[in-house]
C-alpha cells in the first residue's frame, strides 16, 4: 500500500503515506472480519485508494481530480505521475554510521521509508520489483551494521561495496520497462504484440498458436496498463498470467517447473530469464507451406494480420538462435514479398527471390554480429570502446562526452557478455541488448533531438532499428568544434598511475577530437595519439607539468600540423 500511495502522492510525506496505508489496511481487516459485506468493501480497490489520497488533507495538488468522477479521476491523478530525472533530487547514500544507528533503532519504518523514497522516484515501476529491492536493502543493512563491533569492520566501504547491487533491479527493470513502454508508444499495439509474438513462440515452441496468441494479447493489454502507470491493474495483470503460464506448463514449457515453485516476487523474472524449451519432435525445418501454397494471396488479402502472425509463430518457433528483432525484419520481408508477389503479373519465380533476399539478410545479420565480436575479442574492453566512440561521435556528435562514453560503455558490457557465447546463443544476446541500448538512445533523441539520422532510425521502423543505426555514417550537418584556446585543456591529474582514470581522460579527448576533426582519417588519428603519448611523458616529467601542458597543447592540436595537411 505504501508503494501505491507513494507513486500516486509523489510529494507527499512519508507519514502522509503510512497513515493512508493504515487506514486501507484497517479497512481490508475489518472487510475480512465482517459477516456482511459494507459497501466500502464492494468498490473496487483502485477506487478506495484514490478515495483515501482524495480524503487526505495535508496533500496538495490533488484538488482537480478529486473533483472528477471515475474513471476520467483515476486518468488524471496517472496524469500526475512523473518520472522525470530531477522531479525528486536524488536518493542519496546515507552516512554509514548515522545509517546503522537508525537501523538498530528503526529497523521495520527504515525500509518503510526506503520503500517509499524508490516508488516515489520510479512511479511506473512494477511493485514487486521494489519490494525485492526492498528486501536486498535489508540484507545490506544487516550485513554492513550487524559487525559494527568488530573493529576491523569498515561499514562505510561495505555500504560502497553492496549499494550497487541493492539498486540494479531498480535500474534494470526500470530502463526495460521504459524500452517497451517506447515502443508501445513509438510504434503501437501492433509492434509491440508482434515482438512479444517472437519471443513467446520461441520460448514455448511445444505451444499452439491460439495458446500464444492469447499469452500475447493478455501480455500487452498488461504492458498497456503498466505504462499508463495504472500499477495495481497491471499487477493484476501480471499475477492472471503467471498464474495461467504455471497451471499450464504441460502444454507450454518443461523449462518452468522450478520458475513456478518461486515464491510470487521471483517467479515472473525467473520464467522471462528461464531457457527456451526443446523444440517439439517432427517440427518440419523449414515452412514451405507460406510460400508455396496456392491459397496464400488469398488468405493474405482476406486476413492479413492473422496470416503474418501465423507465419512469425511457425518462422520463430524453429528459430531460437535468431535475435526477435531479427525475427521481426524476417516478418517484415514475408509481408512485403507477399505484397509483390500476390499483384497481379507477379513473375512466377517472385518466391523464390524472396528466399534468396532472406538468407542474404541472414548472412549480413550473422556477419555484423561476428566482425564486431572478432573486434572484440581481439582488443579488449578499452580499444573496443574506443572504436565505438570514433564511430558513434561521427554519428551523433551532438552528444555530450558523458553520454557517448555511457552508451559505448553498455555496448562493450553486451560484447563482454555475449561473445563468450555459443553461436546459436549469440544473435538474441547481442541485439536483444543492444536494443535496449538504442532505445535509451531513442528515448534521449526524444526529449533532446540529436540530429535528422538519428531521428529517421527512431522512427521508421522499431525492427529495423539497429541495421538503421549501423548504416549511419559522419553527420554531415553538423558544423566542428572551433580550436578555441581552452579546447584542448590538460591538467596535473593527466599524470595519474590510476589507469582507470587515465583511460576516462584519454576517451574524452578522443572524442573532442572528432568533433574538431570529423573526418580525421585513421592514420591522422595514430600519428596525434603517438604525438599526445610523447606529450603526455615529456610533460609528467616536468616540474611544473599544468605549464608544459599550456606551452605544448596548441602545437599538438593546431591546424597547420603536417598530419592535418594529407
Amino acid at each position: 500500500a505504501v508503494i501505491v500511495f507513494a507513486q500516486y502522492a509523489q510529494g507527499g510525506t512519508f507519514g502522509n503515506a503510512v497513515k493512508m496505508a493504515e487506514d486501507v489496511t484497517d479497512l481490508a481487516k475489518r472487510c475480512a472480519a465482517a459477516a456482511r459485506a459494507a459497501p466500502d468493501c464492494l468498490k473496487p480497490l483502485d477506487r478506495i485508494f484514490l478515495d483515501t489520497i482524495c480524503r487526505e488533507e495535508n496533500l496538495p495538488g490533488f484538488t482537480d481530480c478529486c473533483a472528477k468522477k471515475d474513471p476520467e479521476r483515476k486518468d488524471c491523478f496517472l496524469s500526475l505521475k512523473n518520472s522525470s530525472r530531477g522531479f525528486i533530487s536524488p536518493f542519496e547514500r546515507p552516512n554509514a554510521e548515522a545509517a546503522c544507528k537508525n537501523h538498530s533503532q528503526h529497523q521495520h519504518p527504515l525500509t518503510g521509508y526506503f520503500i517509499y523514497e524508490v516508488s516515489r522516484r520510479h512511479p511506473f515501476l512494477y511493485a514487486p520489483t521494489i519490494l525485492s529491492v526492498a528486501i536486498r536493502y535489508g540484507e545490506m543493512m544487516k550485513n554492513c551494521c550487524g559487525s559494527a563491533q568488530d573493529p576491523t569492520h569498515n561499514a562505510e566501504e561495505c555500504f560502497r561495496r553492496q549499494a550497487p547491487k541493492v539498486v540494479k533491479p531498480v535500474q534494470e527493470d526500470g530502463t526495460r520497462q521504459e524500452h517497451t513502454c517506447g515502443i508501445l508508444k513509438k510504434f503501437g499495439e501492433r509492434t509491440l504484440k508482434a515482438w512479444k509474438l517472437a519471443q513467446i513462440s520461441q520460448k514455448f515452441p511445444k505451444a499452439d498458436f491460439a495458446t500464444v496468441s492469447k499469452l500475447v494479447t493478455d501480455i500487452a493489454n498488461m504492458h498497456k496498463d503498466c505504462c499508463r502507470g495504472d500499477m495495481l491493474d497491471c499487477m493484476r495483470d501480471r499475477e492472471e498470467i503467471l498464474h495461467y503460464v504455471c497451471t499450464n506448463q504441460d502444454i507450454l514449457s518443461s523449462k518452468i517447473k522450478k520458475c513456478c515453485e518461486k515464491p510470487l516476487l521471483q517467479r515472473s523474472e525467473c520464467i522471462v530469464n528461464a531457457e527456451n524449451d526443446d523444440k517439439p519432435a517432427g517440427l518440419s525445418p523449414r515452412v514451405r507451406e507460406f510460400i508455396e501454397d496456392k491459397g496464400i494471396c488469398e488468405r493474405f488479402a482476406q486476413e492479413k494480420d492473422a496470416h503474418l502472425a501465423r507465419f512469425l509463430y511457425e518462422y520463430s518457433r524453429r528459430h531460437p538462435e535468431f535475435s526477435a528483432q531479427m525475427l521481426l525484419r524476417i516478418g517484415k520481408g514475408y509481408e512485403d514479398l507477399l505484397s509483390q508477389c500476390c499483384r497481379s503479373g507477379a513473375p512466377a519465380d517472385c518466391g523464390s527471390r524472396g528466399e534468396e533476399e532472406l538468407k542474404k539478410h541472414i548472412y549480413e545479420t550473422e556477419s555484423v554480429m561476428k566482425t564486431s565480436c572478432d573486434i572484440y575479442k581481439e582488443k579488449g574492453d578499452y580499444y573496443f570502446q574506443n572504436e565505438l566512440l570514433m564511430s558513434f561521435t561521427k554519428k551523433m556528435p551532438q552528444l555530450t562526452s558523458a553520454e557517448l562514453i555511457k552508451f559505448t560503455k553498455q555496448m562493450t558490457t553486451i560484447g563482454a557478455k555475449c561473445c563468450q557465447l555459443s553461436q546459436d546463443k549469440l544473435l538474441p544476446c547481442a541485439e536483444e541488448n543492444l536494443d535496449l541500448v538504442l532505445g535509451e538512445i531513442c528515448r534521449r533523441h526524444l526529449t533532446d533531438p540529436i540530429n535528422p539520422g538519428v531521428c529517421h532510425c527512431c522512427s521508421s521502423s522499431y525492427a529495423l532499428r539497429r541495421p538503421c543505426m549501423g548504416k549511419l555514417e559522419i553527420d554531415e550537418n553538423y558544423v566542428p568544434l572551433s580550436l578555441t584556446p581552452g579546447l584542448f585543456t590538460f591538467h596535473e591529474d593527466l599524470c595519474t598511475s590510476e589507469e582507470e582514470k587515465l583511460q576516462h581522460k584519454k576517451q574524452e579527448m578522443l572524442i573532442t577530437l572528432i568533433k574538431y576533426k570529423p573526418q580525421i582519417t585513421p592514420e591522422q588519428l595514430a600519428a596525434v595519439t603517438a604525438a599526445f603519448a610523447a606529450m603526455r611523458e615529456q610533460c609528467c616529467k616536468d616540474a611544473d607539468p599544468e605549464a608544459c601542458f599550456v606551452q605544448e597543447v596548441p602545437s599538438l592540436f593546431s591546424p597547420t600540423r603536417s598530419e592535418w595537411q594529407h
